[in-house]
């Protein structure tokens, strides 16, 4: 019999009744150190006072009004988001996935507009995740996320990972654009190096294609700059957003050029809560915290920390753990053996992870993680290891 709760997730057997900063309570009372954010979403921990307060104050004013008046939220996280990006106008969502169906529209409609209809395709990459609609699962081209759901929507080309040769080939009469991820979540926390992200933005502007980049998990502060590709230097025409900027609360956003996005016009795409009241107070909280010097060098020391300790960690078991990937505070141990193995064990010693592909492990623990419990979750790490290196031992 099919349970009430369509059962798409395979859900560990634990729930949590209460939470605070980085620390998740379970009903039984046990507790546990959130190193999975949800998903890179609770960008300032459980329950932080600044947010709480932000939404509980417009609780008491208005909850929706919908995007048939103005919400003067919008306009100032609005403002916020163009003031502190390449982009000059922004969309708000509910999701990442929604944020990257109004990139891929937006690219669509762009080539159009300029008189190329033709222009619709996409290349994208091999390990790619974005968003769970049949759009987004087209565009990140994984069969696990395919299977069953087609006719695949057409318009995405998708080349290996790091195959230059294979990206050029790809560009043809049809490509409107690139679509990429500074840095793969899902697909193994891979990171698109410096250079990369500087070739791909010359090759858009050698071939007049829109280069567009999804941060949804790496973007808002996460790898110690308020956004992953401003490492390289480079800026996209479009760009997508999501988890970190609402900090809990679901909010996303699609970010555009002028040139990119003049082809937007009234009636063209919309969204019914999209940008509400709540979100926006929330959101604009977010960013007072997160969008400033002091909390993004925070970021930069303790992830160095973090994975100078996580290295240490491989040194002491090479057989459990392969590598260590990442920047900032999304950062991957690349498994030897099996990722739930490990994974699993560090739940047993209260910390969370997360699974993802290339059998890696996730961390995405809260921004404004303290020094103390980076210390905890390192010996709660070591712990896991210790199990699963064990267990391989006895398996062999």
């Amino acid at each position: 019999m099919i349970t009430t709760v369509l059962p798409t997730y395979v859900r560990a057997d634990l729930s949590f009744e209460r939470a605070e900063g980085a620390w998740l309570m379970a009903a039984d009372g046990r507790r546990f150190l959130d190193f999975g954010a949800g998903v890179a979403v609770n960008s300032l921990g459980h329950h932080h006072p600044h947010l709480l307060a932000a939404l509980k104050e417009q609780a008491e004013k208005i909850w929706h009004s919908s995007n048939l008046f103005r919400v003067p939220g919008q306009e100032t996280l609005s403002q916020r988001l163009v003031d502190a990006t390449f982009a000059d106008t922004v969309f708000f969502t509910n999701s990442g996935a929604e944020a990257m169906e109004c990139a891929i529209k937006m690219a669509r409609r762009f080539q159009w507009g300029e008189g190329r209809p033709e222009r619709y395709r996409l290349i994208t990459f091999e390990g790619a995740f974005h968003g769970r609609t049949l759009a987004t699962i087209a565009a990140g081209g994984q069969a696990k996320y395919l299977e069953g759901f087609g006719p695949k929507v057409d318009g995405f080309d998708q080349v290996p990972f790091g195959d230059h040769v294979a990206l050029k080939a790809a560009i043809g009469p049809q490509t409107a654009g690139i679509l990429v991820e500074p840095v793969q979540g899902e697909g193994g926390v891979r990171t698109i190096p410096v250079e990369c992200l500087k070739g791909l933005r010359a090759l858009c502007d050698d071939h007049d294609l829109l280069l567009i980049f999804d941060e949804v998990q790496c973007g808002m502060g996460r790898t110690g700059r308020l956004f992953a590709h401003e490492w390289a230097g480079v800026t996209p025409d479009i760009m997508g957003i999501a988890k970190a900027i609402g900090g809990g609360f679901p909010l996303g956003a699609c970010l555009g050029t002028e040139r990119a996005a003049r082809h937007m016009t009234a009636g063209t795409h919309g969204s019914t809560f999209g940008g509400n009241p709540l979100a926006m107070a929330v959101g604009n909280a977010v960013m007072d915290i997160i969008n400033t010097p002091t909390f993004l060098e925070r970021v930069g020391d303790i992830s160095n920390r973090l994975k100078q300790s996580l290295g240490a960690l491989m040194d002491a078991f090479p057989d459990v753990i392969q590598e260590v990937r990442g920047k900032g505070l999304i950062l991957g141990l690349k498994c030897k053996g099996s990722n739930t193995a490990l994974r699993d064990a560090a739940l047993a010693h209260g910390l969370i992870t997360i699974t993802a592909g290339d059998n890696v492990v996730r961390l995405l623990p809260p921004l404004n993680l303290t020094d103390e419990e980076i210390s905890i979750a390192l010996e709660k790490l070591h712990a896991a290891c210790a199990v699963v290196s064990g267990a391989q031992e006895a398996a062999a």
